[in-house]
């Protein structure tokens, strides 16, 4: 396979601190490409969001859709504002439209703490987290969005979705990543999240996941149902590697996943499929702070060093997998002193401020591929 160098990069700033988060982002990039080389990015901006919704009545035009379905990636900060809703009541969320016509089913939400900050359990035990969730992001209960059936005012009944075709190449997917964790390190183990004691369709779930481990002998696994991992990953988050659930369970604890790691401005996530790929923080818009200077960019970009990473692996681009490590590497250093510290942790750190330490983190290194 020949080596891709030139990507082309939808980008989707959205709402709220989506711009704020996205711009600084945008410069971290920039610079990743210059330090590095070997790669370049074109960057399209195109529009989505409740804002946008607010005065054209569409969350994405179908022009920022063929961008996005023709783009090499797509980069997504905070979309959707709580004022801005369907006639249903729901929130306009576009990112769940681009998963489900992009058929991006594998939801990747790493738990990897940062040394320096103030964490939930540090105090109990010092150990560095590294996890993973994978969340299935195109069906479960999520299926039923905007098909809910009502009997008048009695009965609402929204229907969960659980197909052969889609776990399959989630579970296939959880445990090539165990895999390549493996080879890192990691224990090499994948646990399915369920509540298969209680729902068929779960049951169906793991049945498919057994199947599947079978292709898989060199990787261990185990079963959890949700309301224990709840527990556990509280009590023992240390004990486990790679995790993957259904699409509503997931959705929970990718957050309980994220105040792990401090909060949900430092937790990065990816929505990947056959043929596309999202990157986005797992925040929301936080409109309480629009403006403030006081949105942490962290998982924002910790997102773009993941679409980094993807890009190289799947189109043999060594220098961009050096790029996003080199951002994850200068943000895991500019926290690390334990002096930078955001708002959202009790600190005094704000957008600006944070950015500056990780750009100054990068442009200290020098690093190249070997």
């Amino acid at each position: 396979m020949t080596a891709r160098e030139d990507f082309v990069v939808a980008v989707l700033p959205g709402d709220g601190i989506g711009p704020e988060v996205m711009a600084p982002c945008l410069d971290i990039l920039g610079q990743a490409q210059r330090q590095v080389g070997g790669f370049t990015l074109t960057l399209n901006t195109v529009e989505a969001g409740a804002a946008f919704y607010a005065v054209s009545g569409e969350s994405i035009p179908s022009t920022s859709l063929d961008h996005a379905q023709q783009a090499d990636a797509i980069l997504l900060a905070a979309m959707g504002l709580p004022s801005v809703r369907y006639p249903d009541g729901t929130e306009i969320a576009p990112q769940l439209e681009l998963r489900e016509q992009l058929g991006l089913y594998a939801g990747v939400r790493p738990i990897r703490t940062l040394a320096g900050l103030p964490l939930p359990l540090a105090d109990r035990r010092g150990a560095h987290l590294d996890a993973v969730l994978i969340r299935e992001s195109t069906e479960g209960l999520f299926a039923a969005r905007g098909k809910t059936s009502y009997d008048g005012d009695k009965i609402a009944r929204d229907t969960m979705v659980i197909t052969r075709s889609v776990c399959e190449r989630l579970f296939d997917f959880a445990f090539h990543l165990a895999r390549e964790r493996k080879e890192s390190g990691a224990p090499g183990r994948v646990t399915c999240i369920d509540k298969a004691n209680v729902l068929g369709g779960f049951a169906f779930f793991r049945k498919i996941f057994l199947e599947r481990a079978e292709l898989f002998p060199d990787i261990e696994t185990d079963c959890a149902y949700v309301d224990a991992m709840a527990l556990n990953l509280v009590k023992r988050p240390w004990d486990f590697d790679v995790m993957v659930t259904e699409n509503m369970f997931g959705d929970i604890l990718s957050d309980l996943g994220a105040a792990l790691m401090g909060g949900m401005g430092l937790a990065p996530s990816a929505d990947i499929g056959d043929d596309h790929a999202v990157f986005q923080p797992c925040h929301g818009s936080a409109p309480d702070i629009v403006g403030l200077g006081k949105a942490n960019p962290t998982a924002m970009i910790l997102s773009a060093a993941m679409m980094l990473e993807w890009l190289g692996a799947r189109h043999d681009n060594s220098w961009c997998v050096v790029a996003g490590s080199l951002i994850r590497a200068s943000v895991g250093r500019a926290f690390s002193s334990g002096v930078l510290l955001p708002f959202e942790l009790g600190g005094a750190a704000g957008t600006d401020e944070i950015v500056a330490c990780i750009l100054e983190e990068m442009q200290a290194v020098d690093h190249a591929p070997t």
